[in-house]
């Protein structure tokens, strides 16, 4: 299998330096850059909406192009305009730059140590994500660009979108502040596209799915009020946590007896629950807090509905009050089926067809999603894992690794996508 893997990687790089003859040139120049910057990037991380050196970077590499910049955007984001030699539609090209508050364990020379304040605490940070690899690509993909406007036929928007991973408490940020801002006016954006690194998936594949390839991410606090008693007299009180225990218990129902998953998949999540002070006191209150992820809007609005419709009862079931709160987060990360089969010969033609892959749809987030209820776009996902790895760590943990020999992939893709479409 890892042989198997290794001469497909192989097989793939030929085939992708055997594309693009005119622009080589430019790929090769610029292929040991996008490496450096996202090594740099990585090992001095930012979290979202402080991205101030990150943005900084990303300007100055831009201004340099003479690409005309604006800085500020959504707090730290930056957006590049660059106008081809002939008139035609205008592009929107995404990444990324805010990192995580995770503490990198690996031995990379370019490892984070950066610590900062999040919520009150000092935490290290972490490109956990791949941020770094997506601003890095499309530095990349602005500089092979700036080399070509006479191959434009339209006009280039270069989007670094800070916060993807949310705002800090009480601020606005990423994707929907950016729009908010008017990021897809002035010249007004026609289609998007934007692509995500994947650590379990082997460098020279790219992934994608038309439609629904992301779920929606919604937020709920569930708040359980009982009667505080001593430990070892229950009977005198009513108790909140045993309260809890039984709506999380009753939550899992609406997924696993309520839903059709054959249709699509869905989740609920209690990721924190908070309560009491000590070991003999059962206490008066929780506090729940946890995620629900849809790949359908007819199905988020049921789970919803029998969620508040649950949670109260359960409690009152057992002499308690509980109320129940959903905000949205992101939206369904949807991409146009037309513009799908627009640009899939392009992604064949750079990566190779055996390498160019569908997927099913993933419970993960992205906020991406905003832009792409407002213009067509295509959000696809390129290999992060060096071919023949036996293990890989997930995204958002402390061993997150990217092999960055993938990274010429997504500049080049990319590249040939905003050509070709603007071509056509």
């Amino acid at each position: 299998m890892k042989q198997y893997l290794l001469s497909t990687f192989l097989l793939a790089s030929v085939t992708i330096f055997a594309q693009a003859p005119k622009l080589e040139k430019d790929y090769n120049t610029v292929a040991d850059k996008v490496i450096e910057w996202r090594r740099d990037i990585h090992q001095n991380p930012e979290l979202g909406n402080r991205e101030f050196k990150t943005a900084e970077k990303i300007a100055n590499h831009l201004k340099s192009l003479g690409i005309e910049v604006q800085t500020g955007v959504a707090y730290t984001g930056v957006v590049g305009i660059l106008k081809g030699n002939r008139p035609g539609k205008v592009i929107a090209l995404r990444a990324d730059i805010d990192a995580l508050p995770v503490t990198e364990r690996n031995d990379l020379p370019f490892k984070s140590t950066v610590t900062a304040d999040f919520a009150g605490e000092t935490v290290g940070v972490m490109h956990a994500c791949g941020h770094d690899t997506h601003t890095a690509i499309l530095m990349g993909v602005a500089e092979v660009l700036s080399k070509n406007k006479d191959k434009i036929k339209g006009t280039v928007k270069f989007i670094f979108q800070p916060s993807e991973e949310g705002a800090p408490e009480g601020e606005e940020g990423g994707a929907a502040l950016m729009i908010k801002e008017g990021v897809l006016e002035n010249p007004k954006v026609d289609a998007i596209f934007g692509l995500h690194i994947n650590s379990q998936t082997p460098v020279g594949v790219i992934r994608y799915k038309s439609g629904g390839t992301m779920a929606s991410s919604q937020r709920f606090v569930i708040n359980v009020m009982g009667k505080q008693t001593h430990g070892s007299q229950p009977w005198g009180g009513v108790d909140p946590i045993l309260i809890s225990a039984k709506i999380i218990d009753g939550l899992q129902t609406i997924i696993s007896r309520e839903t059709k998953l054959i249709d699509e998949p869905a989740v609920i999540t209690v990721g924190k629950i908070t309560s009491g002070v000590r070991f003999n006191i059962i206490p008066e209150s929780a506090e729940m807090i946890g995620t629900i992820r849809t790949l359908d809007y007819d199905m988020q609005k049921f789970i919803n509905q029998r969620m508040m419709e649950m949670v109260p009862a359960i409690a009152k079931a057992f002499r308690g009050e509980a109320t129940i709160t959903i905000d949205n987060g992101t939206a369904i990360t949807y991409n146009d089926p037309d513009l799908v089969v627009q640009m899939l010969p392009t992604m064949q033609r750079v990566a190779g067809m055996a390498n160019v892959q569908t997927q099913k749809a993933i419970t993960g987030a992205e906020d991406f999603s905003f832009f792409q209820e407002k213009v067509p776009g295509f959000f696809f996902f390129l290999g992060g894992m060096t071919p023949g790895t036996m293990e890989s760590y997930p995204h958002h943990t402390p061993d997150f690794l990217i092999d960055d020999s993938g990274l010429l992939l997504g500049v080049k893709t990319l590249t040939e996508m905003s050509l070709d479409y603007l071509g056509k």
